[in-house]
């Protein structure tokens, strides 16, 4: 059965940004709650820019060994809020805040993918990400064959994706969602409008080949 690729934008931090990814069709919206991030965005800010989102439009807070009052503020300030876990948060950490989370992995060289999505089994997803300096966000592609073919969760593709590489990364992993972040930026934080709006038409394009190609 095909399956449509949905798409997240991680990593805004202004209005206008909010409302291109939006326009040109993401699914959510990522907002990253990491100070040492030069993503980085306060809460009182994420608010604000969640509150511009439409129905539909999934906010997730992006979270760094967070302590658990700062997660729980978080879910106070945004009730439709997703998290989003790319630390070294474990599975107890994860589940404490009562709310659906993303579980990121780090992807390199002898990763177990296998055993690390058994350990978070409640996750909503796995986020596929390279293993990279600063948790996420360093414009890397990790290698696509570490992952295994059968992995019993939902995954989310990351790690330096494009409009140039995404369709690719979808023929070759079917993944859940795709997330990007450098990928359509002009600086740190800074999102370019145009690339968005590829990035989210090479998404559908993929899924219209992948459609046709069984049709």
């Amino acid at each position: 059965m095909n399956q449509r690729t949905r798409i997240k934008i991680c990593g805004l931090t202004r209005e206008a940004d909010v409302d291109a990814a939006v326009n040109a069709g993401a699914d959510a919206i990522g907002f990253v709650l990491y100070e040492r991030s030069p993503r980085h965005v306060s809460l009182a800010r994420a608010a604000e820019l969640a509150r511009r989102l439409p129905p539909f439009v999934m906010p997730v807070g992006l979270f760094v060994n967070a302590a658990e009052r700062e997660v729980a503020a978080a879910t106070a300030a945004m009730p439709q809020l997703l998290l989003q876990f790319h630390g070294d948060e474990s599975s107890q950490d994860c589940l404490r805040a009562g709310r659906p989370f993303l579980r990121a992995a780090r992807m390199g060289p002898g990763f177990d993918l296998l055993d690390f999505t058994s350990r978070f089994a409640q996750a909503q997803a796995i986020l596929l990400d390279a293993d990279v300096e600063g948790y996420g966000g360093g414009g890397k592609v990790f290698d696509w064959s570490l992952i295994p073919s059968a992995v019993p969760l939902p995954l989310v593709l990351s790690g330096g994706l494009h409009a140039g590489n995404v369709i690719q990364g979808i023929h070759a992993l079917r993944p859940w969602a795709v997330d990007v972040s450098s990928g359509v930026e002009s600086a740190k934080g800074i999102k370019d409008a145009d690339a968005i709006r590829r990035f989210c038409d090479a998404v559908r394009e993929a899924d219209a080949r992948s459609a046709a190609s069984v049709a």
